[in-house]
């Protein structure tokens, strides 16, 4: 997404209204955004500077804004939950993802991650995205077209048991219901020292990920959950609002190691990987 300070065709443009009703659309010559608030034409809205108020046929006022990643991916049309921007800012931080990389992930759901990552790498990188459902990969690749990122993104329709067709990959994020059974295919995808990621909803899921991790030599493994919390606006009322995002998964995150086989080092990658004798 290109942030310039006027509204051309092509963009994605954002409409707010007074009480922060909001509408995400591509901007097209000669086309119409209808509402309940009236109609506006988009050769109205193209050569305007973001920011700049506007009017529906019927007087009804609005705010030309170009939307955050936030925006979009909570307006993204979805058929299963999607990750929230909180947990994936920290985990595109926490893996590293950034300009040129190559980076997977397995779960494309409806491609809020997806979308993200492509977002992250630009136009030299590369996203790989295994999803097993052709009804879900399809509407993530909607998705990824409406927002012009489609040619940063490899998908493919393939039960993740069977591994994956890639190798060294920057980093992987794996967002499937029992991802412990696939730790040792992530691990073959990961170049020595690459990322791995994951988001779980119980402990019970957590531990046996831990247990696998360790079993594949994975290191430096930390879990964490993310709250967030926001505040009511009122300078002279500052209070936090009546509801908070609290607990929405687990992120677990780990890095692919490659111990040696020097028998002077042999304990040390022992005490970082935590490997348990019952392994």
């Amino acid at each position: 997404m290109n942030y310039s300070t006027t509204a051309r065709e092509g963009d994605l443009a954002q409409l707010v209204g007074l009480t922060h009703k909001h509408f995400i659309f591509l901007l097209k010559s000669g086309g119409d955004f209808q509402s309940h608030r009236g109609v506006v034409k988009h050769d109205d809205l193209i050569g305007k500077p973001w920011g700049a108020q506007i009017f529906s046929h019927t007087g009804a006022p609005f705010f030309l804004l170009q939307p955050s990643l936030a925006d979009i991916l909570h307006d993204l049309p979805r058929t299963t939950q999607i990750l929230y921007p909180k947990d994936i800012g920290f985990i595109l931080v926490q893996m590293g993802v950034s300009e040129g990389q190559t980076v997977m992930e397995a779960g494309t759901g409806s491609g809020s991650m997806t979308i993200a990552m492509a977002s992250a790498i630009g136009p030299n990188g590369r996203v790989i995205s295994y999803e097993q459902k052709p009804d879900t990969q399809n509407l993530a690749r909607k998705n990824l077209e409406r927002l012009g990122l489609a040619s940063r993104v490899d998908l493919k329709l393939r039960d993740i048991q069977e591994g994956f067709d890639e190798t060294e990959a920057d980093s992987f994020f794996l967002d499937v219901q029992n991802p412990f059974d696939y730790i040792a295919q992530v691990r073959a995808a990961l170049k020595p020292g690459g990322f791995f990621g994951t988001l779980l909803p119980t402990f019970n899921q957590v531990e046996k990920v831990l247990y696998a991790l360790k079993k594949n030599q994975f290191a430096f493994v930390e879990v964490c959950e993310l709250m967030l919390r926001y505040y009511k606006t009122n300078p002279a009322r500052l209070r936090p609002t009546d509801r908070m995002v609290a607990h929405t998964g687990f992120l677990v995150f780990a890095r692919k190691i490659e111990p040696s086989d020097d028998p002077r080092l042999a304990e040390l990658a022992k005490e970082i990987i935590g490997i348990e004798e019952e392994l």
